[in-house]
């Protein structure tokens, strides 16, 4: 063998194309052919002995034993041999196959992108799609290359499967061994070696049988994204048909105030248009908002049938490794808000009229008188059924069978010690918390002189005194000495209010960040707490006051709305 030739020398074969002679081309294939394989040495190797092997062959071979040998000469090793790709011996190998392996491999369907190509065709830069995948040795093979697996005993002995890419990614990187086990303790996938060592012990299956038991998660987990992304769209059209509805209200809304300037002089005109832009400006942010919630919903929408497509393939495939290797990042659902409690709302417009009509000094009392009114019933059509928290209720409250009324009682209730309840401030919560959207609730306080009504977060203190201001989570007005009534804001306010309100109505939009109080009688309008950060559960909230020397004995009523 001249190894001192360069590579267009190869055993007498020059530069010029002459067509070797069959008897020189067996003595040159049987010095250029793997004894493993029997084909033309792809990467050789040497070992200490001096046999040349294929280097994926020789790994293949001596990862299938528990001894280091040559299959050549039957040499044995005490330790696994370092071995490098003989660089010019290599090169003699590929030039020899250039010169002689027949151009079958030629005819052969050429490896389009995305296809598993050859490996040893490759090695020769051709792309001729592989026909299938040796587990054994690690190796691509096309119809040309896969010819020794069917022909040669050790090698039909070699476990094949459809083509595969980075057949690497299924050998163990401790014990370079093939990954055919799996650890239903760790969740992993593991070598025989593993299950000996620091696996032992541990409840260990072929991946064909965990595999195959992961299908059946993998078509549950399908069908449950089929019906999340069913969900989603689903709550597209329901904001496409609320954002119809909010279209409409807000046309009502203009109608209404071009109604009500219409009657007014000609210095009020340019309110006119300023709350028209306001609630134009309202409907256009809310379209922004809509278009956004509703791209976001197709994103969740495609990455699920992206998902559940990829399930389906793996549902089908026979590559139970892949399967548990894919499987980790597909089963849960993507990260996603909690849609059920995201609204467009149709009525978009609330407050937005009397907001604007309020600032006017003219007399147009009628007129506003009416639009309250009407204000208030559009509130009320997101009124909500409050039940009184009896776990909360100071002892000194005496709550009425159905919850509905909260007086205060001379002596001390006995009742369990419970960490939601108010002590000693005399108040009770509303079992019912909102951490969205809008509602509405109103009080009767009758001939009362005490009395506190709000809302408060659900982690405000209730042990102890209490600081009835928002930045503690309280968000109440109060009334004092039968006449004197306060919105404890920060500071707090004073409300020189004309008439004495026996009804009460609160009305909480929590996205908006507004706590409105009005009179119900009247439709008038009492305070509203503005930029209110609502960052968890609101509860409504009552205070029936002190006795006030008897005066003071009648109970906070919740009413309900007609």
């Amino acid at each position: 063998m001249a190894f001192g030739k360069v590579p267009g020398e190869v055993a007498g074969v020059k530069e010029e194309h002459r067509t070797p002679t069959s008897s020189s081309i067996m003595l040159q294939q049987k010095q250029f052919q793997c004894t493993i394989c029997q084909e033309v040495l792809t990467d050789p190797v040497t070992t200490p002995c001096g046999h040349n092997f294929c280097r994926a062959c020789i790994q293949s071979f001596w990862n299938s034993s528990n001894v280091c040998r040559c299959p050549t000469c039957d040499k044995t090793f005490t330790s696994r041999p370092e071995i490098s790709i003989n660089a010019a011996f290599k090169e003699l190998a590929d030039a020899f196959r250039q010169t002689v392996v027949p151009s079958s491999a030629s005819l052969l369907s050429a490896a389009d992108a995305g296809d598993v190509v050859c490996d040893v065709c490759a090695t020769a830069s051709q792309r001729v799609k592989a026909l299938k995948s040796c587990l054994v040795c690690l190796t691509s093979y096309c119809e040309a290359h896969l010819e020794p697996h069917r022909r040669v005993a050790t090698l039909k002995l070699h476990k094949q499967m459809e083509p595969v890419k980075n057949l690497q990614d299924r050998m163990c990187k401790k014990h370079e061994r093939l990954l055919e086990m799996f650890c239903r303790v760790e969740q992993a996938c593991v070598c025989q070696f593993c299950t000996e060592t620091e696996h032992k012990g541990h409840q260990v299956v072929t991946i064909e049988e965990e595999g195959g038991e992961r299908k059946v998660q993998v078509k549950q987990t399908e069908a449950d994204f089929q019906n999340l992304a069913e969900e989603r769209q689903k709550k597209v059209e329901e904001i496409r048909n609320c954002l119809k509805l909010s279209k409409l209200s807000a046309e009502k809304e203009k109608t209404t105030s071009n109604r009500l300037f219409a009657s007014l002089i000609h210095s009020v005109s340019e309110r006119q248009a300023e709350v028209n832009t306001a609630i134009e400006e309202k409907q256009r942010a809310e379209e922004v908002r809509a278009e956004e919630l509703i791209r976001e919903l197709q994103l969740e929408t495609t990455e699920l049938q992206r998902r559940r497509t990829e399930l389906k393939e793996l549902e089908t495939s026979e590559d139970h490794l892949h399967l548990l290797q894919r499987l980790p990042s597909l089963i849960s659902p993507p990260p996603t808000r909690e849609w059920t409690e995201i609204s467009i709302y149709p009525e978009l417009c609330v407050g937005t009229v009397r907001t604007a009509m309020s600032k006017l000094h003219c007399t147009v009392q009628t007129e506003l008188d009416n639009l309250r009114k009407e204000e208030i019933r559009r509130m009320q059509k997101y009124a909500v059924d409050v039940v009184l928290d009896p776990d909360t209720a100071h002892p000194n409250i005496v709550l009425s069978a159905d919850g509905k009324q909260a007086g205060r009682g001379e002596l001390l209730n006995l009742v369990p010690d419970n960490p939601k309840r108010f002590d000693p401030v005399i108040c009770v919560l509303g079992k019912k918390s909102y951490r969205f959207g809008r509602f509405y609730f109103q009080v009767g306080v009758g001939n009362k002189t005490f009395w506190d009504l709000g809302v408060v977060k659900e982690s405000v203190t209730r042990k102890g005194m209490i600081t009835s201001t928002p930045e503690h989570g309280f968000w109440t007005v109060r009334l004092r000495n039968g006449s004197e009534y306060r919105a404890l804001d920060s500071p707090s306010v004073f409300l020189p209010l004309r008439t004495k309100p026996k009804i009460v109505g609160v009305f909480v939009d929590y996205e908006e960040g507004t706590v409105s109080f009005f009179d119900v009688g009247t439709g008038s309008h009492i305070y509203t707490f503005t930029r209110c950060l609502f960052s968890e559960r609101i509860f409504p909230f009552f205070c029936p006051g002190v006795l006030d020397e008897g005066k003071n004995t009648d109970p906070l009523v919740i009413k309900d709305v007609n």
